[in-house]
């Protein structure tokens, strides 16, 4: 019989530490992205995809850059499902990840499963963890609820049996979700129903991405015979697959050289599936409903960048790993459009899988795919899937959650009360608001914002279009006006963001959040030298307070982005007494090292900058595709770069 259980996953971790202090007033510099050449020359329906409701900013959610790199072992909670044949483990403290998927009468681990926690800035807003099998939804990228914790209960599958339901509020699209675990009895194949609802009036953008993470050393096999190759040059172009045309077989995640997103192109009609197949033609098959449209292999490549990468997010001696993925668009630089009160389901399977290997890792690419379609047609007939994605859709997903097993965040309880919504199945409770939303819930109540506590600053920001409006009607004062402001600037009316924050400066006890505000908004508009000045007042304001106002980390925040502002003004005196003003537990981190580097160069100090590097240092929120480490090297010596700080994913 299937269980549901509690249980706890022991690991080597990394603490996640505070969320930044600042509002995300703008998005990370996109790797994932496509130049304007390459986007006029894509199919017209791909490039409308790609164009449609890009981020302005990542408001309302909070970059996660509180984490370092020292790893304790830690307790994680954890949910396992279990049947005979198979045991799944989750993470719904880590963004619901599948942490594992163990085949029993095989005793192989189909999945690669990271030995530690480590934290890096790959998600939308900074933290993220790989391996496992995780549910982006959002914006192209890795979802912001890569490190977040899910609502998690039990639920009865559609045949009666346990299920582990996952489900929270995405905040960056605002869209409820959820994920709906189960094993049928006797089953080798995980079921996973998934719903993404708008429950709004308006259109709204979808993205989704399942992101399963397989040992690098097997054969990727999909049906398709042509690809879409994005790398980190922002490019976009088919190719044939698995032998591209410089001979190489681009089906062996080890063949490549440079890191790299493979987007199979599935012909209309075809079964979806993608499977990682070891030497004796056994491993791990993903398929689902036709929905699911999509599907990708990613590949880290075995140049020096890759493979850093690699134990970056990890330890040294681990085994790397690949990526294969599954979409509902070609691609993920693509969105598509969800109606007002409609909804997207489907249904995926994960499970083992064994095919001739003579055959299926054989040349003929087309006999491949044929015996792994067999194979998989033989463990899991197609019909079967759409049975089951039938069964759950119109008996279970909607079935209301039975023993609660985990709480994710209080931001869809208090959606729902805003909007009066009804969401069958995904009950987002009023006891679930906590501290952050409390403002929100008197706004919503009483037409005021409640004022922060004397010293202190303003709380979460919201700017959805119902709480801006609230906003403008709200008695106005210092802590309303730098709300209203975040919310104007998320909309794209960056003049009357500005002139609300001006507003709320005039009588703010607490200055630092609005002169950031403005700060940012000099920045973006073209002015380094007024945005340098308010970037370090606003470092003053708060490193004058007293304790208890004065926050390590609001003092981190501000002081890294005062340095880059002056920095970028050209003043890397001002930049360097910044610095000094940090307390010595904040100057010794890698971001302020690499900052001391920059400072150092820019004062025409090359040999002090290289005792720097030579001293070392880890950047622990070095950004996914960054370059800056390899750049600032080359500024302070010819010699080449020492492979600690080897973090470039393009071909030079």
């Amino acid at each position: 019989m299937t269980t549901v259980r509690r249980a706890v996953l022991t690991l080597p971790a990394a603490p996640l530490g505070p969320d930044s202090p600042l509002p995300a007033l703008r998005p990370h510099d996109g790797t994932h992205a496509v130049d304007a050449l390459t986007l006029a020359s894509l199919p017209r329906d791909m490039a409308r995809g790609i164009g449609r409701a890009p981020l302005r900013s990542l408001l309302p959610v909070p970059v996660r850059d509180g984490y370092g790199r020292e790893r304790t072992p830690a307790d994680l909670a954890a949910i396992v499902i279990e049947n005979d044949r198979l045991r799944a483990t989750v993470l719904p403290g880590l963004g619901g990840r599948l942490h594992s998927l163990h085949h029993k009468p095989t005793g192989r681990e189909l999945l690669y499963r990271n030995p530690v926690f480590q934290p890096a800035a790959f998600a939308l807003n900074g933290a993220w963890y790989s391996g496992g099998v995780e549910w982006n939804i959002g914006a192209t990228g890795h979802t912001a609820l890569s490190c977040s914790p899910l609502h998690a209960a039990t639920v009865r599958a559609p045949d009666g049996g346990p299920m582990l339901r996952l489900w929270e509020w995405e905040r960056l699209r605002d869209l409820p979700f959820q994920v709906d675990l189960w094993l049928p009895d006797g089953s080798d194949f995980l079921y996973v129903g998934i719903r993404v609802r708008n429950p709004h009036e308006h259109t709204a953008p979808v993205y989704w991405w399942s992101n399963t993470a397989v040992p690098e050393d097997r054969r990727i096999l999909a049906p398709a015979d042509a690809a879409w190759h994005h790398g980190y040059d922002r490019g976009l172009r088919r190719l044939p697959v698995p032998v591209t045309d410089d001979g190489t077989d681009r089906s062996y995640p080890l063949n490549g050289a440079h890191a790299a997103d493979w987007f199979y192109d599935l012909p209309e009609g075809q079964r979806r599936w993608i499977a990682a197949l070891d030497a004796d033609g056994t491993g791990l098959v993903q398929t689902s409903t036709d929905k699911l449209r999509g599907r990708k292999l990613f590949v880290w490549g075995t140049e020096r960048g890759g493979r850093r990468w690699q134990e970056w997010l990890t330890e040294p001696g681990t085994p790397g790993y690949a990526e294969i993925q599954a979409g509902l668009a070609r691609t993920q630089l693509e969105h598509l459009e969800l109606a007002g009160g409609a909804e997207f389901s489907w249904l995926e399977a994960y499970g083992p899988l064994a095919a001739d290997p003579a055959t299926a890792l054989g040349d003929d690419w087309a006999a491949a795919r044929a015996e792994v379609e067999g194979a998989l047609a033989g463990a899991l007939p197609r019909a079967a899937v759409d049975a089951a994605h039938t069964a759950w859709r119109d008996g279970a997903a909607d079935a209301e959650p039975e023993t609660p097993l985990a709480t994710g965040s209080g931001w869809g309880a208090l959606e729902v009360l805003r909007g009066r919504l009804a969401l069958p199945g995904t009950p987002f409770p009023e006891s679930t608001i906590g501290p952050d939303q409390e403002p929100w819930l008197a706004l919503l109540r009483t037409g005021v914002l409640p004022a922060p506590a004397k010293g202190t600053a303003p709380g979460p920001p919201l700017v959805a279009a119902p709480w801006r409006d609230m906003l403008e009607t709200a008695p106005a004062d210092p802590s309303t006006e730098y709300h209203l402001g975040i919310a104007q600037w998320h909309a794209g009316d960056r003049a009357q963001a500005v002139r609300s924050w001006e507003r709320g400066l005039r009588d703010a006890e607490v200055r630092w959040p609005l002169l950031y505000c403005l700060a940012v908004a000099d920045r973006e508009d073209g002015h380094p030298a007024r945005a340098a000045d308010r970037f370090a007042e606003a470092f003053a304001d708060h490193a004058d307070a007293g304790p208890p106002a004065r926050d390590l980390a609001v003092t981190a925040a501000l002081g890294r982005e005062a340095i880059a502002a002056l920095l970028a003004a050209g003043r890397p005196g001002s930049a360097a007494e910044v610095r000094e003003r940090l307390p010595e537990e904040v100057r010794e981190r890698g971001a302020f090292r690499l900052l001391e580097v920059r400072i150092l160069l820019a004062e025409g100090r090359a040999a002090e900058a290289r005792a720097v590097f030579d001293a070392g240092f880890e950047v622990a929120d070095l950004r996914e595709g960054a370059e800056i480490v390899g750049d600032l090297w080359a500024q302070a010596t010819d010699e080449p770069l020492p492979y600690a700080y080897e973090f470039r994913m393009r071909p030079s």
